[in-house]
């Protein structure tokens, strides 16, 4: 299949290793499915260990006059980045559809959100502060802040721009190298990252990408390697816990993005017609498949045939397919495995006693297609309360009191975001306070953005990402301690 692109030197195929588009050692390439019609796009490089070593020590030595710059002269690149991200945000959008599934309309607000990052970093890279502490009067305490060393980046195929910009952008903003690993179902989104970044002028050997099926041969060397000081992730909580366990051997920084298990919870006295219309968009988005996803929403006795109603006349108008078509307002999912894991999840549910209000099954337009779904007489024991379900399924489970429904949105390992709708002062405090999640989004599930702290608590990972905090994992504190100051 051809990709209609506007600058065709955006769809790159080979690794990008010290400023260089290299083939895999071997020869070997992988397919880049389209999931939407199940054609190939294109046909990537498939690097194993030996060629990420090298972009390590690439980013080793890029890093050495990198993080003796200016800080200015780094974040001006990065605003340069910036502006060419932009100044492509159709083509970038377009490939990211095509190896990707959301609608095109999705697509294009994903590549302005990672491209917020950057700018972003672009400015707080520059206010890299530290202290000065008096201890005696011949002694000072000096603290400053240096980069933590070569980071690897794991990121994730729901969101294969924004993901890898707020994690590469602040690394290099404060002088680290970066290696990264993008996910194998969309790798290209990330490769015109890496054209757009050259072209801004980011020095050969700063970004790395190892494009590869191999993971555990990349992710290997990535946290074993000593050179690499610090490992970004986003993905399941299973494999966050393994790189961790890797990186332990080296004592590695790791921050992690894991999994989710998001609850959407009505009140009684919340505004109806902004509950349905935020629940929609935290269920659906992406047809599902986001971190911050809605997995469970949960309504008050007193509201809940209302909102059920309401809710599913909504759902019942939307209309699934190619996301580059014109109409379509949810795309596929990623593969036919997770459209079958999504359609199990249902039957287990449906089995147990849940009743299937709307959808249920793989769609008759592909194997990647899951129809919008509304499951109702859903219960704590069932799959999708536990379990993250990454699909368009919405459970609603129903509550009576306001520390029923807290109790049920705690009832989870993972605490990444969590979202309430009420219009009581007293219990946005004491629900807001109550839920034990990273992030919590009170009559508004659209929270996420460059100035927030993103990240979760729990088995949901650790670290944050973005906002001022976002340098954070990047940066090793150092204190100088200078005697000798008194006059003689």
């Amino acid at each position: 299949m051809a990709l209609s692109l506007r600058d065709t030197g955006l769809l790159k195929t080979q690794a990008y290793i010290n400023g260089q588009w290299v083939d895999a050692d071997n020869g070997d390439t992988f397919d880049v499915v389209n999931p939407a019609s199940g054609e190939v796009i294109a046909k990537v490089a498939n690097v194993g260990a030996a060629e990420t070593q090298r972009a390590i020590e690439a980013a080793e030595a890029a890093m050495a006059s990198w993080k003796a710059l200016a800080a200015k002269v780094r974040c001006d690149i990065l605003e340069k980045w910036h502006d060419l991200v932009m100044e492509n945000q159709e083509d970038l959008a377009m490939l990211l559809t095509t190896e990707q599934g959301k609608t095109l309309a999705e697509a294009r607000g994903e590549i302005a959100y990672g491209a917020s990052y950057i700018k972003w970093f672009s400015e707080e890279g520059k206010r890299v502060y530290g202290d000065i502490l008096q201890q005696t009067p011949d002694r000072r305490g000096l603290v400053i802040k240096q980069p933590v060393g070569v980071v690897a980046g794991i990121t994730p195929w729901n969101f294969p721009n924004g993901m890898i910009t707020r994690k590469v952008a602040p690394a290099l903003s404060v002088g680290c190298g970066f290696v990264l690993k993008p996910a194998a179902e969309t790798p290209l989104s990330a490769l015109a990252l890496a054209e757009l970044a050259e072209r801004a002028g980011l020095p050969a050997g700063l970004f790395n990408i190892v494009p590869g099926l191999d993971a555990p041969a990349i992710g290997g060397e990535l946290t074993s390697n000593p050179v690499v000081k610090k490992v970004t992730f986003t993905g399941s909580t299973p494999v966050g816990k393994l790189l961790m366990q890797q990186c332990a051997a080296t004592a590695k920084r790791t921050s992690m993005e894991l999994g989710g298990n998001a609850p959407v919870i009505v009140f009684d006295d919340a505004d109806l017609d902004k509950a349905i219309q935020g629940a929609l968009a935290a269920k659906y988005r992406n047809s599902g498949q986001t971190c911050i996803c809605a997995n469970r929403i949960m309504v008050q006795a007193g509201v809940y045939d209302e909102f059920v109603k309401r809710f599913s006349q909504h759902v019942d108008q939307f209309q699934i397919g190619d996301g580059l078509q014109a109409g379509t307002t949810h795309g596929p999912v990623i593969t036919e495995k997770a459209a079958q894991g999504i359609h199990e999840k249902v039957q287990n549910a449906v089995a147990e006693g849940a009743n299937l209000l709307t959808g249920g099954k793989i769609s008759d337009k592909g194997t990647h297609f899951y129809e919008p779904t509304i499951l109702t007489n859903v219960n704590r024991t069932m799959r999708v309360f536990k379990e993250e379900i990454f699909g368009p399924v919405a459970p609603i489970f129903k509550f009576e009191t306001e520390q029923e429904a807290i109790d049920m949105a705690n009832d989870t390992e993972f605490g990444l975001a969590a979202y309430f709708y009420t219009e009581n002062m007293g219990r946005i405090f004491r629900v807001g306070e109550g839920l034990e999640y990273g992030m919590v989004g009170v009559n508004e599930t659209a929270i996420s953005s460059e100035v927030i702290p993103f990240g979760g608590v729990k088995e949901s990972g650790q670290g944050r990402e973005g906002s001022k905090y976002g340098l954070d994992d990047y940066l090793e504190i150092k204190y100088l301690c200078i005697g000798g100051l008194t006059q003689g």
